[in-house]
């Protein structure tokens, strides 16, 4: 069987231009809000977000939020993604819609990972409900995930039932749902402040969108059949 090519020059335009840009954004993003911003009315009121929210638990909106914080676990992301991985290059029987959805869970997890050394901010002044490192806070590593998972299999699906405009808006349905809800969950149980899932919600969008440019709308990875169809529609068009 013959192996996909790689377009390696379209690889370092569409790929890594952005994500270091995105990158850049992130970090210095991360150090004005904690070399500049903590000590202003902004980041009081950031603060304050979460303080009202600690004052409205309860023991089934602790349960609910612990259960939708589960569902971007780095564990349950990389088994999801290495299982759909398998299952996309099975069903669709090409690399591209497996390696998109690697790029954009891995790559929002480097950048994260990033930030989080050069923006050691710290967690919200409130009662956390879950163990982490206290200077993990932005941006939100879990909402980051959330998005780069959930809404990047909603554009595979969606890619693939275009003509079902219901299957299409249950696919979005959820994938936006999901992020959604674990940026709240997030906030609510101490972990974040508004402005790091905020900035979450951004980075995982931003990394689908890369992935999706350079992989799903105009491939940087192309198969040898899809090259020889490509190369028939060329001499084809007048």
């Amino acid at each position: 069987m013959a192996k996909p090519s790689f377009d390696l020059r379209g690889a370092l335009r569409l790929i890594l231009l952005p994500l270091a840009i995105m990158t850049a954004l992130t970090i210095g993003v991360g150090l004005v809000i904690t070399r500049i911003l903590e000590t202003t009315t902004l980041a009081a009121n950031d603060e304050g977000v979460n303080r009202e929210l600690a004052h409205g638990r309860t023991a089934i909106l602790n349960t609910i939020t612990d259960r939708m914080t589960s569902l971007s676990d780095m564990p349950t992301i990389i088994i999801a993604t290495a299982v759909l991985l398998v299952a996309f290059r099975l069903v669709f029987r090409r690399w591209n819609e497996s390696a998109f959805l690697v790029l954009a869970v891995f790559s929002q997890s480097a950048i994260f990972l990033l930030a989080t050394v050069f923006a050691q901010r710290e967690r919200p002044p409130v009662q956390r409900l879950d163990p982490a490192p206290p200077t993990s806070s932005f941006p939100s590593g879990h909402t980051s995930a959330a998005v780069a998972f959930y809404c990047g299999l909603a554009l595979v699906l969606t890619l693939h039932t275009h003509r079902h405009r219901w299957l299409n808006g249950l696919w979005w349905l959820v994938g936006l749902a999901v992020p959604l809800g674990i940026a709240y969950s997030r906030m609510y149980r101490g972990m974040h402040h508004l402005s790091d899932v905020a900035w979450g919600l951004l980075l995982g969008a931003v990394c689908v969108a890369v992935a999706a440019n350079a992989l799903l709308l105009r491939p940087v990875l192309t198969s040898p059949r899809q090259e020889d169809r490509e190369a028939r529609d060329a001499v084809a068009s007048p």
